[in-house]
């Protein structure tokens, strides 16, 4: 018998021509009821934080589309510092237009947040959240000269991927020598005024969530998004929480040890919720 990894699968693209927006498909030989996936991506990523994850859920009945918001890898080259937290948010409710209805909708770190505003917009199947950034609602307001320090537009040296690698290695012990190269390279520029916005807060109305079956995932060795902090909100949505406390921000969706771990937990909560 072929084995679910050895099923053949197909690949496509969506070009929003008109927001030069490139979203990577990848989907199952046969098309199921199983709702469709849109993943969105977080700081200086793009659809290649998802390949690992898009081959996994393809393989299994799931279509998965990947965006590449403005800016951000496949995507026009727009010039980052122009955009704005809620031009992010707009790119994903664009997707919407172009895949089938009631997606499942797939959030990492500062695309976490965007996730929970496109949901609050437009009506979603389920939600989940990878060390997701917080609402203003559980965030405390960073000191005035963090905000100060961040430039228009910005790259890895902001976030310490500068180091060498056998050094980031260390610091993200689930991460091999090649997912760390694989993540400094693709690696891209990304708005300050989205950072800054996240840091100060963006308000999400819980209430329009309270219906949407979610699922809340912390990364024990996440130094950008603590694992607390993706409980708490957990707590606060009323979703279903898995942590993972051996897992950092990029071993949760990509890193080759570590990600089927989290992608069974995601698993197990879509068919759970027949998604």
């Amino acid at each position: 018998m072929v084995s679910a990894v050895e099923r053949p699968i197909r690949k496509d693209e969506i070009v929003l021509e008109d927001r030069g927006l490139y979203v990577e498909s990848w989907l199952p030989e046969r098309r199921s009821r199983r709702r469709p996936l849109v993943l969105v991506h977080g700081e200086l990523g793009g659809s290649w934080v998802w390949e690992r994850f898009l081959g996994y859920f393809a393989h299994r009945g799931w279509e998965g589309h990947a965006v590449n918001l403005r800016g951000h890898y496949w995507s026009d080259t727009a010039e980052v510092s122009g955009l704005g937290f809620d031009d992010y948010v707009s790119d994903v409710l664009a997707v919407f237009d172009h895949v089938p209805p009631n997606p499942v909708l797939v959030g990492h770190g500062m695309g976490g947040l965007v996730a929970m505003k496109a949901a609050e917009a437009r009506h979603v199947a389920g939600l989940v959240l990878i060390s997701p950034g917080l609402p203003v609602e559980l965030r405390t307001p960073p000191r005035p000269h963090v905000l100060r320090e961040i430039p228009d537009s910005y790259g890895r040296e902001l976030l310490g991927w500068q180091s060498l690698p056998e050094q980031l290695r260390r610091m993200n012990a689930d991460l091999t020598i090649e997912d760390v190269l694989r993540v400094q390279h693709l690696m891209g520029r990304e708005s300050g005024a989205a950072r800054r916005a996240m840091l100060l807060g963006v308000p999400v109305d819980r209430s329009r969530l309270q219906d949407v079956p979610s699922l809340v995932v912390g990364a024990g060795l996440d130094r950008w998004f603590p694992e607390p902090d993706s409980e708490r909100l957990a707590a606060w949505l009323g979703a279903q929480y898995e942590p993972f406390g051996a897992h950092s921000h990029y071993g949760a969706v990509l890193g080759s040890e570590g990600y089927e771990q989290v992608a069974e937990a995601m698993r197990h909560f879509l068919e759970a919720h027949r998604l």
